[in-house]
């Protein structure tokens, strides 16, 4: 596992990496990568779109060769003391720091933030000095759809991450009752689904206010929200952020290192050998005889670690010690669990090759993201079968939030299809 670029580099390529690769996480990394490559599919979907008459632009009223104003210094500025105060006070902090809990805590550097503040503000006052006119006046443009994806991938990160927050706590309501404050500021526990409703309720809201139809844009980034959602999930099966499966009992890990099946009866023993990580077990579920697991022997066709992995070095620092490792990151799994974060990879890829290869074929606005909330629920709902997560008790069920919320995406996948298929197709 790599929690930290600087465990990447060291291990692929057996070299003392720079100092500073210890800050970049892998799991942060790959989930700006998805932003990047969601909004890329986005705004060509937009331009095709665009191409067929289908968006339009929107003609809006500027003025342009205004000097610099207070306003937008001070705005500058704040957002440069506060990336200065934050990030560069993990560097000069030193690499013991875990730059997650650093962001989230009241530390940071001063100076760092000054010096930040005083740049953004200088360069923004030396934008706005070379853009001003004699006379400042008034303009209309005229702002095509795929022309706003940079607002509409920022909007689309901030709302994300505080609806990720907010179910998450909703999901983990006994935890975050204990400490309310201190779950709300954890850089830890992110639910996709929450994120995914509350950045689709502010993107379709800004998507009218620009006369943006709400399904054409919807449509547009389906693809790219598959393709996002199966790049994030790399960052976790690589940084080992906790989001596995239940405990594979029919693998072990021997006493070189390696995983190999076993017997039922092994995964009790490994359990009492283990006994920090037991009780931490216990803690969370209860009684050991509730620690979710499943016998399943795998096909030879591929290696032992994709039906059971210990996550070695995983960024949770859940496990047991592993020998002759010392600093951070230094424990792995033992009993092995399901790779889910792999598995959804794999099957969240082949839905997204599913869907733009259909993306010219589907003409009416709702099917291309009715097929999208179908995918993703049916795939969701399976993969819960073998995850770790909170229940609830309705009618005698016992059924999780993601998978509450997965059959909800799935009726109204259908009910976007079916829809659109009663509808007559705009060529």
């Amino acid at each position: 596992m790599y929690p930290n670029l600087y465990f990447f580099l060291k291990e692929t390529f057996n070299i003392e990496p720079w100092g500073f690769t210890h800050y970049i996480n892998s799991f942060g990394l790959l989930v700006a990568i998805s932003f990047v490559l969601a909004a890329l599919l986005l705004a060509s979907e937009l331009k095709r779109k665009e191409k067929q008459g289908i968006l339009h632009p929107k003609e809006e009223s500027l003025m342009v060769g205004e000097g610099p104003k207070i306003m937008d210094l001070l705005f500058n500025f704040l957002f440069g003391f506060i990336v200065g105060y934050k990030i560069l006070g993990v560097f000069f902090n030193g690499q013991d720091v875990n730059p997650q809990e650093y962001i989230f805590s009241s530390n940071g550097s001063w100076a760092g933030g000054i010096l930040l503040g005083l740049l953004f503000a200088g360069l923004k006052f030396y934008e706005k000095q070379k853009q001003k006119l004699a006379q400042p006046e008034k303009r209309t443009l005229r702002i095509w759809p795929h022309e706003r994806v940079g607002d509409i991938t920022i909007m689309a990160a901030v709302a994300g991450f505080l609806g990720a927050k907010v179910f998450d706590n909703l999901e983990n309501w006994d935890r975050f009752i204990e400490h309310p404050i201190a779950n709300l500021l954890s850089p830890s526990g992110l639910t996709f689904y929450g994120g995914l409703i509350v950045a689709a309720i502010v993107i379709i809201w800004y998507g009218k206010s620009k006369n943006i139809a709400p399904l054409h844009l919807c449509d547009a980034a389906a693809p790219g929200l598959m393709l996002a959602y199966a790049t994030g999930r790399i960052g976790c099966q690589v940084s080992g952020d906790g989001d596995w499966g239940i405990f594979n009992s029919a693998y072990a890990l021997d006493k070189d290192g390696e995983i190999v099946a076993t017997t039922a009866d092994n995964f009790r023993n490994t359990l009492m050998s283990n006994n920090d990580f037991t009780q931490y077990l216990v803690r969370e579920y209860g009684s050991m005889d509730k620690i979710p697991h499943a016998y399943f022997h795998g096909t030879g066709i591929m290696p032992n670690w994709f039906w059971a992995y210990h996550y070695p070095h995983n960024v949770n620092e859940v496990g047991t010690a592993i020998s002759g490792c010392t600093g951070n990151y230094c424990a792995q799994l033992n009993p092995l669990v399901f790779p889910t974060p792999l598995y959804e990879f794999i099957a969240c890829m082949v839905l997204f090759a599913v869907l733009w290869s259909l993306r010219k074929k589907l003409h009416v606005a709702g099917q291309m993201f009715g097929l999208y909330l179908i995918f993703n629920g049916v795939e969701r709902f399976l993969i819960e079968k073998i995850r770790v997560n909170t229940t609830y008790s309705i009618f005698g069920f016992h059924p999780t939030q993601a998978e509450l919320i997965s059959s909800f995406l799935v009726i109204v996948g259908v009910i976007l299809l079916l829809n659109a298929w009663k509808k007559k197709p705009a060529l």
